[in-house]
């Protein structure tokens, strides 16, 4: 049964329809997944159906009672109070009683002689009775503790996954028969995003969502809505069989194109011929001929690709990053805890791990922008090096977005080759008057296009990327991967996006938040099957398994250079264990006030973790070496 569904739907804001005559339908417990390129109207359509925007022309039908509930991709700033205000405000002016008795009880609990805090309390505490606001109070607490989330926790204080968790339960907390979630991952670690998948698949209600991670989509999505030059079309399947069907019919739309685009040819010449055939020319043929210019004249071409170029460096020294006993913390956290490696030149490496782990700390360590608290890095020789900034800083909001690539004139160099501004930010879909536009008007996809334009500018032997694929679209993404796989330099990547991990990365390196970084082969993949493997055992980590196609792969450089530097590790740790565990033994730690057992305990355990994995990973390269 349909919950919301439209007719005749469109919308246009001045140009070309981005919704044209179309029509959609949600049924209960659908899960459905709206994808479409930058700028083809997809944020509109979720505004339409969540009734925030009002279409140029459509009839809709849903369920009397219908509730809808969106989550917008930012996090709204200036959001303050506790988890419970926050999530409260999602049932509106009801909760106003509520939020106030609980504020005035955590007042009095500060105050409790304070008389007229207590009569103010008991006043309230009379309205609640009366409206049955209590039942309010059970509804929100029920929500936050679906979430996982702690009530009394101030919302401003939560990271940027806990937040979306908090706005989510703001989202629900009114019972909605439609969840419309606008790129949900974005700010979500692996855990928070594998946390929304089991969310979504065990939920009552229906939702759309907009996502460029394939993941994601495979994992959650009971349909697919494409949004594609005003048209929207609906597939009853997953994402890799709409890959398939989308791709046949491409083909299938080229082939007809050509065959028109050829008739339209041969029809044009037939028109000019010579007098004598304009005499005796068949109306009904030049009547033919008018409509077929017209539908050429209406035709709405397929949007372009990308197309993105790495300005290739020279090659780097063989060594491109020495890292030798690194030590680094921010106050009483620590980062890094006497990590040592060697980034050999074309390795690709992915930079993985919980939010504040310290991913983007661990590349700035490897770049030299910190200082370690203890240990060396080294750089390698001709380094050449462009970094992507996640929090995309380096973007003048005053200059046009030609200005802010090309600051002192209209051409670039790429590759040896000169090119005109426009004509090379055409290759990154920004049409002249985009590009000439400040770049204050750019959507967040268009911004991470402009900073790609940017970056790729750049001479490099290494590239180091900080989220890359946020608010990129699917096939943009697609292309950077190809570019990054065909790129002959070092690249340094931290991404939440697992597909794009997977496909680009030949290592990764794993942060635990605590200060210990374990190395893996490939992707994300193992890592992440070691989190889940470490949850149903109670801990944090689990020994790698060795597996026969590994044994049989030779060992790359790097793997090499692991393999000669980790029984020196081993032992360093060992020494570390002993010594805490001498001193926990002796009778004078206990009296003395600045041991701290609980601190050493947590580190005689990860010691211990980190010495499995290390005996395991040296076993299983000491195998392959033979």
């Amino acid at each position: 049964m349909a919950i919301l569904s439209y007719r005749n739907l469109s919308v246009s804001f001045g140009g070309p329809l981005l919704l044209d005559d179309v029509g959609v339908s949600i049924e209960k417990k659908e899960r459905i997944c709206l994808l479409g390129r930058n700028g083809e109207g997809k944020s509109t359509l979720l505004r339409i159906l969540s009734g925030q925007v009002e279409p140029d022309k459509g009839e809709s039908e849903r369920l009397p009672d219908f509730r809808v509930a969106k989550l917008d991709q930012e996090i709204p700033s200036g959001l303050k109070g506790s988890v419970f205000d926050v999530v409260a405000n999602g049932l509106g002016q009801k909760t106003d009683i509520l939020r106030a008795y609980n504020q005035v009880s955590l007042q009095l609990a500060e105050n409790p002689e304070d008389s007229n805090l207590a009569d103010e309390l008991d006043r309230l505490q009379s309205e609640l009775d009366e409206t049955d606001g209590w039942s309010l109070d059970h509804q929100v607490a029920s929500i936050i503790d679906r979430v996982g989330l702690i009530q009394d926790e101030l919302f401003e204080t939560l990271s940027g996954g806990n937040k979306s968790r908090a706005l989510i339960a703001r989202a629900l907390v009114g019972e909605p028969h439609l969840l419309i979630l606008d790129e949900p991952t974005n700010h979500l670690d692996f855990e928070g995003i594998h946390w929304l998948e089991k969310f979504l698949l065990k939920s009552e209600f229906s939702s759309l969502f907009v996502s460029h991670d394939r993941s994601f989509i495979r994992s959650v999505s009971t349909r697919i809505l494409e949004l594609d030059r005003g048209n929207l079309s609906s597939w009853n399947c997953g994402y890799d069989k709409f890959l398939e069907r989308k791709a046949e019919i491409l083909s299938a739309e080229e082939k007809h194109i050509a065959v028109f685009d050829k008739k339209l040819a041969e029809e044009e010449v037939w028109i000019r011929k010579g007098i004598q055939a304009r005499r005796t020319r068949n109306e009904g043929r030049v009547r033919a001929l008018f409509k077929l210019r017209e539908e050429r004249s209406n035709r709405r071409e397929l949007q372009g690709k990308s197309n993105l170029s790495v300005n290739q460096g020279e090659s780097s020294g063989r060594k491109v990053i020495t890292i030798k006993g690194v030590d680094f913390g921010w106050d009483t956290k620590r980062i890094v805890n006497h990590f040592s490696t060697t980034i050999w030149r074309g390795d690709k490496l992915g930079v993985v791990g919980l939010n504040g782990s310290g991913k983007s700390t661990l590349l700035k360590l490897m770049l030299k922008k910190l200082e370690p608290t203890r240990g060396t890095i080294e750089h390698g020789t001709k380094l050449e090096v462009a970094y992507f900034d996640q929090h995309k800083e380096i973007v003048n909001e005053n200059l046009s977005v030609a200005e802010n690539v090309a600051p002192n004139g209209d051409t670039v160099t790429i590759n040896g080759h000169s090119k005109h501004i426009l004509s090379y930010l055409k290759d990154f879909l920004f049409l002249p008057e985009t590009a000439r536009a400040p770049a204050k008007m750019l959507s967040g996809g268009e911004r991470a296009r402009l900073l790609l334009a940017k970056l790729f500018l750049q001479p490099a032997n290494l590239l180091v990327m900080d989220e890359p694929t946020n608010d990129l679209d699917i096939e943009t993404i697609e292309l950077l991967e190809e570019r990054l796989l065909q790129f002959d330099g070092t690249l340094l990547l931290v991404s939440h996006d697992r597909a794009f991990l997977n496909n680009v990365v030949t290592g990764t390196f794993a942060l635990d938040g605590i200060g210990g970084i374990t190395e893996y082969a490939g992707g994300c993949d193992q890592w992440l099957s070691d989190r889940e493997y470490a949850k149903s055992m109670g801990s944090s980590k689990k020994p790698k398994v060795v597996t026969g196609k590994n044994k049989s792969k030779k060992l790359s450089n790097k793997e090499k250079e692991v393999l000669i530097e980790l029984p020196e590790k081993i032992e360093k740790m060992e020494a570390d264990r002993d010594e805490i565990t001498s001193a926990m033994q002796n009778p004078d730690y206990y009296r003395n006030p600045e041991s701290d057992p609980r601190g050493d305990q947590d580190k005689l355990e990860q010691l211990e973790e980190e010495i499995a994995i290390s005996y395991s990973r040296w076993e299983e390269l000491d195998a392959r070496s033979k």
